[in-house]
């Protein structure tokens, strides 16, 4: 039987990318390859994302781009945006299905010929580190976030599903694993609320599991919310040598009334302490976050607020948004909605701090021992390579391209613009 040509395009955050690469390793198995660059497809594959209007509109325009260029072809839509407006998208050219609910994928690809979805997947293509998703949906209420109605519920893997693939993935080489999921925080909460018929197993039993895994390879974790880590967690965290000194918790906003409207679940204090029982843990661990500008009502003082928080927090990297008010969501009929020019002066104010915390961060990094991974990017100096360190700082020292995909040890010398500067050395990262 004569293969079949397919396309796959991602849109949106990792749980995304993972989805899409259990797809592709389906059509893969089942007889697909994946088109050349100036090869027309047969099945187009496109998962969406919804959490701003920008999503959406570049959703549409990528619909539309694979009709163009692929003559013919049957596109099949699922995400976040098919959740959210299935009929927009079916008529859209060349759109064969939108899977409204993700659980129906298996079916609709079963029409082409797919014999369903794997376990897990064995690789992440396009990627050095490999993401796995170990839970699905969100039940929190934040007044600006849809995603609760596309992805509602909780759905966690079970742990020996999960061990599994990471298994499988350091095995084929992947030398970071990157645990994600819709709300990361919440895997296992099932367990605990006595539905499940399982024992309780919380996100900090399963760093556990996995830490004991064989392989030179190391673990990190995507967003969490500040209102989940506790003792327990930061203990596990603190006990687990394979588990990066890098958490990246949302803050969204430094102002308690505007945190209020959101409905956090956290006030500007008690954040900041949790940021401390972390550190008390661990030597200089790196914090990220995501802040949310132009609120509907913030203002200056709120904003002003909101930049000392992350000063306070010494966050060495800030994901900074645009509110991009949703339709169904409570915010987006809030009054005092702010310009669009207030957005873009406070969010070129927030890019501002957020160099300035990185250097300053990376100053202190200096002759600190650090693990980087190898990646592919370029280098600014001849034999060179670069690379993202335990810390999540990006790092660029002298290699080769042997080193690339390889955990190498370093030690952080000087801050450069966009990342720190380092010499090799037979060292490990440092924890307490």
């Amino acid at each position: 039987m004569s293969e079949r040509t397919c396309r796959l395009v991602t849109l949106g955050c990792k749980v995304n990318q993972y989805e899409t690469q259990l797809v592709k390793e389906a059509l893969l198995r089942d007889g697909y390859r994946e088109a050349g660059a100036a090869e027309p497809a047969e099945l187009c594959i496109v998962n969406t994302c919804t959490v701003t209007g920008e999503a959406d509109s570049k959703a549409r325009q990528v619909i539309r781009q694979l009709a163009r260029h692929n003559p013919g072809t049957k596109t099949v839509v699922f995400g976040c945006y098919a959740t959210r407006e299935p009929a927009a998208l079916e008529q859209l050219p060349g759109v064969f299905a939108v899977v409204s609910d993700n659980r129906e994928l298996p079916d609709v690809l079963q029409r082409f010929g797919v014999t369903g979805l794997p376990e897990g997947i064995s690789r992440f293509d396009g990627h050095r580190r490999a993401f796995v998703k170990v839970q699905d949906g969100c039940i929190l209420n934040c007044t600006y976030c849809i995603i609760p109605t596309v992805r509602p519920g909780l759905r966690s893997r079970t742990p020996d599903a999960i061990a599994d693939e990471v298994r499988r993935l350091v095995d084929n080489g992947y030398r970071e694993i990157v645990l994600t999921g819709i709300h990361l925080g919440h895997f296992g909460v099932e367990t605990t609320r006595g539905r499940s018929g399982r024992e309780p197993f919380r996100l900090w039993h399963l760093i556990r599991r996995l830490n004991a895994i064989r392989g030179d390879w190391r673990l990190r974790l995507s967003s969490l919310e500040a209102a989940e880590v506790g003792p327990d967690f930061i203990a596990a965290a603190a006990d687990c040598e394979r588990l990066c000194p890098h958490f990246h918790l949302c803050l969204q906003s430094g102002s308690d009334a505007v945190l209020a409207r959101m409905k956090r679940r956290y006030r500007i204090g008690r954040f900041l302490e949790k940021l401390a029982s972390i550190r008390k843990r661990f030597d200089n661990p790196a914090f990220s976050t995501d802040v949310i500008v132009g609120f509907p009502g913030e203002t200056d003082d709120d904003f002003a607020q909101t930049l000392a928080a992350c000063e306070a927090a010494g966050f060495m990297k800030i994901h900074h948004f645009s509110y991009s008010a949703r339709r169904g969501t409570p915010a987006a009929t809030f009054a005092d909605q702010i310009s669009a020019e207030t957005k873009k002066a406070r969010c070129a104010m927030i890019l501002e701090l957020e160099r300035r915390l990185s250097r300053r961060y990376y100053t202190e990094l200096a002759g600190t021992a650090l693990t980087v991974l190898v990646e592919a990017r370029p280098a600014a100096q001849a034999g060179h390579v670069t690379g993202t360190s335990c810390r999540y700082a990006p790092v660029e020292f002298p290699g080769t391209g042997g080193d690339v995909g390889q955990l190498i040890d370093v030690t952080a010398q000087e801050p450069q613009d966009s990342y720190i500067s380092a010499i090799r050395g037979s060292v490990a990262c440092e924890r307490t």
